[in-house]
């Protein structure tokens, strides 16, 4: 492989938490359900890679209650923006390869 192709963040290279994250670029903060809604992933298996992200510093994660019902906000950092884009620019050698 040539020196052009550079390791990609396994952390992003889940195809969850790349969902979740470039939803969050788009966006900038949206509600759990929004995310769930939009990755068709289950509630369960959203809240662990949601904690991964979290934990990475991708994320911050925002518990409150509105009208009485719980209400889970998900908000892209700088930290997750510079990653997604790293991500994205070092795919792009993998994209452009030629056969």
């Amino acid at each position: 492989m040539s020196n052009a192709f550079k390791e990609l963040d396994p952390l992003l290279h889940s195809q969850l938490r790349l969902s979740v994250v470039s939803l969050l670029v788009g966006v900038k903060e949206a509600e759990f359900t929004f995310i769930k809604d939009k990755t068709g992933a289950t509630s369960g298996n959203l809240s662990v890679q949601v904690s991964k992200l979290e934990e990475a510093g991708y994320i911050r994660v925002k518990k409150e209650f509105k009208n009485n019902y719980p209400c889970t906000t998900l908000m892209i950092s700088q930290k997750g923006v510079r990653a997604f884009e790293e991500y994205v620019n070092n795919l792009k050698p993998y994209i452009n390869v030629k056969k």
